[in-house]
């Protein structure tokens, strides 16, 4: 069974409009919200995050079926033609296709520095989602909160995806973890990312690049989460991650 919703992004700049005039609009599938938060998934909310960013119209389709996404997996745009899956194939196309400039001014070194983050967020998204549906402590109030986000979503549904999930966690390797080594290796993501956010600004100065859209698609996603996980209180605690979290959403969540 396949879930959709729809919704049309507008950009209110004229610029902006005008920079993609004659292009054909964009569509984004990737999960539904939760939360407050575009997309529930660090991925989906890292690509929306990214267009809205560099304010590119698109449509947004809220699905749960991956079975039709490249790989199998979500978040994946069609553009004209194209499909394109993976969060950063998504933007390494978006930025070739339409001379996007957010990166323009990087320098080697900051865009070494922006693909280190990337893949420790890679990382941090195993944890994430160990919390939410591994760990007994946590999985009914994520159960319930998409139940209740989502009530055409069933509980043999969700036992279903649970079910997946543990067979990735196991083959991935973290499903073999006891929860406080779980934890203890996204927290040490965390306090790595942690001493990389300034205390104002983005990664690479005043402005925010690519990677402030990939830092808000996971942080967003602990931020903004209702369920008190070591991440959670975490994140909580440093107030350049939470700063800079509300700058993006702000940015982001502005229609």
């Amino acid at each position: 069974m396949v879930i959709r919703f729809r919704l049309f992004v507008t950009v209110n700049n004229t610029e902006a409009i005008c920079r993609f005039c004659g292009a054909t609009v964009i569509t984004l599938y990737s999960y539904p919200k939760l939360f407050g938060v575009a997309d529930n998934n660090g991925y989906g909310l890292k690509v929306f995050a990214f267009m809205r960013l560099v304010a590119m119209p698109f449509r947004h389709e809220h699905i749960f079926d991956a079975s039709a996404a490249p790989r199998g997996q979500l978040p994946y745009v069609v553009d004209d033609d194209e499909t394109i899956g993976d969060s950063e194939t998504i933007i390494a196309h978006l930025i070739g296709k339409y001379h996007l400039t957010i990166d323009a001014a990087l320098s080697v070194a900051q865009r070494g520095t922006s693909l280190l983050i990337t893949r420790m967020l890679d990382d941090l998204y195993w944890v994430m989602s160990y919390s939410r549906w591994k760990d007994e402590r946590y999985w009914p109030s994520f159960r319930d909160a998409l139940m209740r986000e989502h009530p055409k979503l069933t509980e043999e549904g969700l036992l279903k995806a649970r079910e997946f999930n543990f067979q990735r966690y196991y083959f991935q390797g973290i499903g073999r973890y006891a929860p406080d080594a779980a934890y203890a290796r996204g927290l040490a993501d965390l306090q790595a990312l942690a001493h990389m956010i300034p205390a104002t600004g983005y990664v690479h100065g005043p402005q925010p690049t690519s990677v402030d859209a990939g830092i808000y698609g996971f942080i967003a996603n602990i931020h903004f989460y209702d369920i008190d996980t070591p991440l959670k209180q975490f994140v909580s605690s440093q107030q350049n991650l939470v700063r800079h979290c509300a700058a993006i959403h702000e940015a982001v969540m502005r229609v």
